[in-house]
C-alpha cells in the first residue's frame, strides 16, 4: 500500500510538469489497485478531479408569500456566513413592481429580506413571472488582508503532491491556488487561521457522493475562507456557527471523496462577485518542515 502511494505521488509530481501525461488505473485478480503511466490490459484512464461541491439550496431559499394585493418575494439565508444574491425576473406578464434590472444584495448570516412585491396590473388576469436566483457565499465588498498561514496540521514533515495551477485538478477557478499535501489518514488537522465555521460535512465514507469528501469551511474576518477537504469520516470536531482560533484542532486528515490517496486539500477562497474563487496564499514555513505555530502568520 505504501509503495502504491509513493508511486502515485511520484506520478502526481511528474504530471504537474507534463500536461499530456496519461495515468492508468487497473486492478489485478487479487484486487490490488495499481496506478501507472503505462497502459495495461483492462486498464482505465484515471481522471484526477478535485471538484468542490457544497449544496446550499436548502440554506439559501427564495420564498413567495401570496396576499390579497399580490405576491412578495423574500430570500432567506440560513448560513453562518453572508451570502450575495441576485434576483432576476423573466417572462413577466401582467405585473406591477417587477424590477427591470436584477436585484443585487448581500444578506448577513442567518437573515432574510424582501426583494420585491408584485401586484397584477389587471386584477382579472393571473400574475405571471419566472424568478431566477443566483447566489454565492461571502461578501465581495471585503478585501483580503496580507496573510501567511501556519501549516494546518500536526506532525510530519509531509510532502506537497500538487500545488497551484496543477494540471489534474487545480485548474478551475475554485481550486486554482489549492495545495495537496500527502499525509497518513488520521493526521490532526488544525485551523490555519481563526474564524467562524460556516459549513462542514462529516459522515461521508470513502468516495461517497460528494467529490469534496468530508470538509470544514472557515470564514475569516476579512471575508476570505479557508477550506479543508477529504477529511476522515467522523473526525470533524467543530460545529457550524462556532468560532475557532488558529492552531485549534478541527478534524483529522482522510481519503474521502474524489481523492487519489490520503492527503489534505487546503485552499483559500473569496467571493469575487457572485462567484467563489481560490486566491493565492503562502505558508509561513516550507511544507516539508515540521509545523511550528510559534511562527504564526503575518
Amino acid at each position: 500500500m505504501l509503495g502504491r502511494l509513493i508511486l502515485l505521488c511520484s506520478l502526481w509530481a511528474a504530471a504537474s510538469q507534463a500536461v499530456a501525461l496519461t495515468i492508468y488505473k487497473y486492478t489485478d485478480a487479487n484486487g490490488v489497485v495499481t496506478y501507472s503511466d503505462q497502459a495495461a490490459p483492462g486498464a482505465q484512464v484515471f481522471v484526477f478531479r478535485d471538484r468542490m461541491v457544497e449544496r446550499l439550496d436548502n440554506q439559501v431559499k427564495l420564498e413567495t408569500k401570496k396576499h390579497a394585493a399580490g405576491e412578495t418575494l423574500l430570500v432567506r439565508n440560513d448560513l453562518y456566513a453572508p451570502v450575495q444574491v441576485e434576483l432576476k425576473l423573466v417572462e413577466v406578464d401582467n405585473a406591477v413592481g417587477a424590477p427591470d434590472e436584477p436585484i443585487n444584495w448581500v444578506l448577513p448570516p442567518r437573515s432574510s429580506m424582501r426583494l420585491a412585491t408584485l401586484a397584477p396590473r389587471d386584477a382579472g388576469r393571473p400574475l405571471r413571472y419566472t424568478p431566477k436566483l443566483r447566489y454565492a457565499l461571502g461578501d465581495p465588498r471585503l478585501l483580503p488582508t496580507r496573510q501567511r498561514y501556519p501549516l494546518p496540521w500536526r506532525g510530519g514533515p509531509f510532502r506537497l503532491t500538487q500545488g497551484a495551477n496543477g494540471k489534474y485538478s487545480h485548474f478551475t477557478p475554485k481550486g486554482r491556488y489549492a495545495m495537496d499535501i500527502a499525509m497518513p489518514e488520521g493526521t490532526p488537522i488544525v485551523a490555519a487561521r481563526g474564524g467562524v465555521v460556516v459549513k462542514t460535512e462529516n459522515q461521508q465514507s470513502g468516495r461517497g457522493t460528494n467529490p469534496s469528501g468530508n470538509y470544514v469551511r472557515i470564514l475569516h474576518d476579512d471575508g476570505t475562507m479557508g477550506v479543508y477537504l477529504h477529511l476522515m469520516k467522523g473526525s470533524v470536531q467543530v460545529r457550524e456557527g462556532r468560532r475557532v482560533e488558529a492552531g485549534q484542532q478541527i478534524a483529522r486528515s482522510g481519503n474521502t471523496g474524489n481523492s487519489t490517496g490520503p492527503h489534505l486539500h487546503f485552499v483559500v477562497q473569496r467571493n469575487v462577485g457572485l462567484a467563489l474563487e481560490s486566491i493565492p496564499f503562502s505558508f509561513s514555513q516550507p511544507v516539508d518542515s515540521l509545523p511550528n505555530f510559534a511562527i504564526g502568520g503575518e
